[in-house]
């Protein structure tokens, strides 16, 4: 074939575009396939980070990618700062389980998991902070993503979960430009409005009350009682996280 004939045979290509593949079969209907061009890929909406409960990155590692665990997440941060990349973004990680958010009751479909190198019970280290601010500043910017959607897995599973602990330093990244946070003095909270209505307008499943404080305090207020209500203070700082997201 000579020269011209292929440029034309390119031209043609380019004018005619690329034929659509053939979609996937799901499931043993009859059907005809007509694919459309039209579509995209599904954007992640929400981050939620966890603590491994392991010692090392390598004990977190062999969970996460054993067939056997059926546990897994994105990406996981060692204490050192390295970062291991686990699952496609695009691909549900099996990180959050039975999970609700302002509405939304399967994180995992929606959102990004980010373990992190920590058994629980001890400080994160600095140099982890730091990658992890990295990392979430990437992600948020490519997906478009409100900070106020990085969460934590106690947050979207209360009473269940309480990863990534009181250790973990919200106060931090909200002075990074991640996620939300309020210094005193706190606006006046709404009187006449439940506690249970506040925390549901954050965003909370507040099926369990208790559980639903509990998880509140454990990420915005770690140093408050124990009571099953909320304190005045903490009926206010509530109200000025409502009024930042």
């Amino acid at each position: 074939m000579g020269r011209v004939a292929v440029l034309l045979l390119l031209m043609l290509l380019a004018a005619c575009g690329t034929a659509p593949q053939a979609l996937p079969r799901y499931g043993s209907l009859g059907m005809e396939q007509r694919p459309s061009p039209n579509h995209g890929e599904r954007r992640p909406q929400y981050v939620i980070l966890h603590h491994t409960t392991n010692s090392t990155a390598e004990q977190a590692l062999a969970t996460l990618t054993s067939p056997a665990s059926e546990v897994s997440a994105h990406y996981l941060v060692g204490r050192d700062g390295r970062i291991y990349y686990l699952v496609d973004e695009l691909r549900r990680a099996w990180h959050a389980g039975d999970s609700y958010w302002a509405g939304n009751r399967d994180l995992n479909s929606a959102s990004i998991g980010i373990e992190l190198d920590n058994t629980g019970e001890e400080p994160f280290a600095e140099a982890q902070i730091e990658a992890l601010i990295v990392l979430l500043r990437d992600i948020i910017t490519r997906w478009r993503m409100p900070p106020q959607n990085i969460l934590g897995h106690g947050d979207v599973a209360p009473g269940r979960k309480t990863d990534p602990s009181v250790w973990f330093p919200w106060r931090q990244l909200a002075q990074a430009g991640l996620g939300l946070w309020c210094e005193p003095p706190y606006p006046e909270a709404p009187q006449g409005v439940e506690d249970v209505l506040l925390l549901a307008a954050l965003g909370y499943d507040v099926s369990r009350p208790a559980a639903a404080i509990a998880a509140f305090r454990r990420r915005w207020a770690p140093l408050a009682g124990g009571d099953e209500r909320l304190s005045v203070e903490e009926r206010a700082l509530l109200a000025c996280l409502l009024q930042r997201r």
